[in-house]
């Protein structure tokens, strides 16, 4: 009997230990470790600080569903990784052997990179739903005595997607309160044009974003490096323009992400920012019974910008990433070679509050075979309807390629190949 032991449990994580379970059966093990004891659903996190959202509606409980599936939970962080003994020691005082280790663990949100950033000092993020909703408490007091807004993420930033999100969902709402035309928006990003989401752009995304901002009179800062935060304040060094300074009374800015310490620390495992390096098969290729799926993966940039950007790991681009995972894994129990490679492509649902944009990106670094974008109050609607389908399917313990089925489905487009 195989132990295959899965370190996180959000979108990425629980998805693969269901279709882990699946796959192997009742005569392996499977194990799902999580710092948290509930899922939540992160991509409907922007909806949260507005109030369109709240935790009821985005997360559960883990145990009920990966128990009823005959799945172990153990609710504990990690605090080191033994590769060379395959073993975990957790925060909780216990140890865990395995003998296929699957890190699904996210990002560690580096606030820390920018004085005075994130939620411990002057700005709010959706990074979380703990995150979420302190920004609506925030966002709540704003409202009684509105003022200027900023939005945007900063330099080594690789999701970006939420950013628009949030810029847009918040007009909407300001919109909705009859306030608007008492907030200034300004969107700042190390991008360095509006529209390259980490990816260099997708089709005419650079000219149907701006286009949506001119709409919504939000204004725009690229090629920004945030140097520090201050109370209402935010200092940032512009690309052939030098040092500004944007006021602001409420704000809100994604970080830069890293891999999580118990990750970074294992030695040759991780580029220089932690993120667990993969050969095509989604194995770390010092420690062969080590996959890694998500946000913690290792991906070059794209292209260089003058300001560093990230790449961004999208939903459908993890999905594959962890079904990979599964049949390699079951390759391997069986003393094969691994053959299922993922599809790297970048496949997005983004909500503008009234509105929506979808693209895909195959592969994600161009030049691409396909390159699609649209925009359109369907969108909105696809990602509403794919949240509810999402979590029912979570909590019912149903693994499903649920990006495949569903949002290629509501786009019109086939199955895209595999790299």
């Amino acid at each position: 009997m195989a132990h295959v032991v899965i370190i996180g449990a959000s979108t990425g994580g629980l998805p693969a230990a269901y279709e882990m379970h699946d796959m192997l059966g009742a005569s392996h093990k499977i194990t799902v470790v999580s710092n948290v004891d509930y899922f939540q659903f992160v991509p409907s996190n922007p909806w949260v600080p507005v109030g369109w959202r709240d935790r009821e509606q985005l997360t559960f409980p883990l145990a009920p569903p990966l128990t009823k599936k005959g799945i172990n939970f153990v609710h504990s962080a990690v605090q080191t990784i033994d590769p060379d003994n395959n073993r975990l020691s957790l925060a909780n005082g216990d140890s865990l052997e395995y003998d296929y280790l699957v890190i699904a663990t996210g990002p560690k949100l580096a606030f820390d990179e920018v004085e005075g950033l994130g939620p411990d000092g002057f700005t709010h993020s959706v990074c979380s739903i703990d995150h979420a909703e302190t920004a609506k408490t925030a966002f709540d007091e704003f409202c009684k005595n509105p003022g200027p807004v900023v939005v945007g993420a900063v330099q080594m930033a690789s999701c970006f997607g939420p950013a628009y999100e949030f810029a847009c969902i918040l007009e909407t709402e300001l919109r909705r309160r009859k306030i608007r035309d008492k907030v200034p928006i300004t969107f700042v990003t190390a991008e360095p044009y509006i529209g390259h989401l980490g990816l260099g752009g997708v089709g005419d995304s650079k000219g149907m974003l701006e286009s949506e901002f001119r709409n919504r009179h939000i204004k725009w800062i690229t090629d920004a490096k945030v140097t520090r935060v201050e109370d209402g304040k935010m200092h940032i060094d512009v690309v052939d323009q030098g040092e500004q300074e944007v006021e602001f009374d409420f704000a809100m800015m994604l970080p830069a992400f890293k891999g999580v310490d118990a990750v970074a620390n294992v030695e040759g495992m991780c580029n220089p920012r932690g993120f667990v390096i993969v050969d095509d098969y989604q194995r770390n290729p010092t420690h062969q019974n080590i996959y890694a799926l998500g946000v913690c993966v290792a991906i070059p940039p794209v292209e260089a910008t003058p300001v560093p950007t990230g790449a961004p790991k999208t939903g459908y681009m993890i999905e594959t990433m962890g079904t990979a995972i599964v049949h390699n894994i079951q390759h391997a129990i069986k003393g094969e070679e691994p053959e299922a490679v993922p599809t790297w492509d970048a496949l997005c649902l983004a909500d503008l509050g009234d509105s929506g944009a979808a693209f895909i990106a195959s592969p994600q670094i161009p030049p691409r075979n396909v390159q699609w974008m649209k925009k359109g109050k369907w969108v909105h609607l696809a990602k509403v309807a794919f949240e509810k389908y999402f979590i029912r399917k979570m909590k019912k313990g149903e693994s499903d390629n649920f990006y495949e089925k569903y949002v290629l489905k509501q786009m019109g487009i086939t199955r895209l190949k595999k790299k």
